[in-house]
């Protein structure tokens, strides 16, 4: 994890930790590192989520970008996967999203992506990190008619929905369906960056949909809604008698799902079922899903009663997609439901993960809870212990808070396991135990989450 960018990204809290200083200095010094040095005049693409700090770090950055000669393209409230799309598709250089993802409103975040789609690797970040704080390269001032312009794309949301649509549409039409007719489902767009495109998009396959949480004003996105507050949802899923719900993250990159029970369906089980059928229809390349080592024990041993093999990585959508590329593969993710369509998308994509699932059910006529039950979920707790950030980069060497996790392995032996992390997004150490017996994993949780707060705060 490095000095500005941590698993995805630069986050802080906005005005404060990510000024608008620090902003423009990033577009800077990423106008250097991502594009060609051959007099070419650079073209980078800027999308947001809906916190009100958004339009103010996009106007920072924008502001980086031209005064090294990049033009710039504003695409607006748009998904962060929409970016790594249209990067492409426009043929940019480079392209970046302001978000904080499932963060509160406070928070916000600078993603980059390079041209062909893919988020920065650690060389990359490290570059521009140098840049930045080492004062390694000094960026060029443009002036004049050198100075880069700015333009607003409107067709942007447009030429995203249209690639889901196309995606779907050709999965449905080898089974003979246009649409998902007879599915009544319900959408919660976290009033983020999904609450304008997933309207038209899930309105035009599926006439019988509800739309929840999508009404930014600036300060709610993720607030009680979307995947990490699922209670509105699953309740108005057993009310309105819906098939499932669908639930997004603030900068929908990320999905988690409810079944018509109300029940929620995370992204474990959903990687599990999409693994299944993906085996099933001769498309699980190498037999094999990539996800992280703090996936539930339930997936394995999903994993093995159907023959799949189950690659673990680091926590991170970046690590997932790191080892997917290596070796080939074509469904990855997290238990979060940052999920990877890798021969459809260079990154976790909420939406078009939402639209697998609708053609899962679509084709197979089975009910979400039906496809669900498949995988048998290990009880697990996880208590996030707020740190401070020297206590952070003392974790790991700190002795009392080896030997409790040691000690707390020692207890559950075979019966469980502990995994305990360092937040790359967030001031936070998350402390996860998994087991057969959930009295025993809370009470070790809870005192291994004791001795981190005293230990690391």
């Amino acid at each position: 994890m490095g000095r500005l960018f941590g698993t995805d990204g630069a986050r802080g809290v906005a005005n404060s930790e990510l000024s608008c200083e620090l902003a423009m200095q990033i577009g800077r010094a990423a106008a250097m590192v991502l594009t060609e040095q051959d007099n070419k005049r650079p073209r980078v693409l800027i999308g947001m989520d809906t916190r009100a700090s958004s339009q103010m770090l996009e106007a920072s950055i924008a502001a980086g970008l031209c005064s090294v000669g990049a033009d710039v393209m504003l695409l607006g409230e748009i998904p962060t996967p929409a970016v790594a799309y249209l990067v492409r598709k426009y043929k940019y250089d480079a392209a970046i999203m302001i978000s904080a993802s499932h963060n509160p409103c406070e928070y916000n975040g600078i993603k980059i992506f390079r041209g062909n789609g893919y988020k920065l690797p650690d060389s990359l970040e490290e570059e521009i990190e140098k840049i930045i704080l080492d004062k390694t390269q000094v960026p060029p001032v443009m002036v004049g008619g050198d100075v880069g312009r700015i333009t607003r794309s409107r067709v942007s949301r447009l030429d995203y929905i249209e690639y889901l649509k196309t995606i779907a549409e050709a999965e449905l039409n080898e089974y003979g369906l246009r649409d998902f007719s007879g599915l009544r489902i319900a959408v919660d767009c976290a009033n983020g960056a999904a609450w304008q495109i997933a309207p038209s998009l899930f309105m035009a396959l599926c006439p019988d949909c509800f739309f929840m949480s999508s009404h930014p004003n600036g300060v709610n996105i993720n607030d009680k809604c979307g995947s990490t507050h699922l209670e509105a949802l699953q309740d108005f899923v057993v009310r309105n008698e819906c098939d499932c719900g669908l639930a997004f993250d603030g900068d929908a990159d990320r999905f988690l799902a409810v079944d018509e029970k109300g029940n929620v369906v995370d992204g474990d089980k959903l990687i599990a079922i999409f693994a299944k059928h993906m085996k099933e229809k001769g498309r699980l390349k190498g037999d094999t899903a990539v996800v992280t080592v703090m996936s539930n024990m339930g997936f394995y041993k999903f994993c093995e009663a159907n023959g799949i093999h189950c690659e673990k990585t680091k926590v991170g959508d970046r690590y997932v997609l790191e080892n997917m590329l290596q070796n080939d593969y074509s469904i990855g993710g997290e238990q979060s439901g940052h999920i990877i369509f890798l021969d459809n998308a260079t990154t976790g994509d909420g939406e078009l993960s939402a639209l697998k699932l609708l053609c899962v059910m679509k084709e197979t006529g089975r009910s979400l809870s039906d496809l669900a039950s498949e995988m048998t979920v290990y009880p697990q707790v996880l208590v996030n212990v707020r740190v401070s950030d020297f206590g952070k980069a003392r974790f790991p060497r700190d002795k009392e808070v080896q030997s409790a996790i040691a000690e707390a392995e020692k207890e559950l032996g075979e019966e469980g396991r502990v995994l305990v992390r360092v937040s790359g997004t967030e001031p936070l150490v998350r402390v996860m135990l998994e087991g057969s017996d959930i009295d025993k994993i809370t009470v070790l949780a809870d005192e291994l989450a004791q001795v981190v707060k005293e230990r690391l705060l």
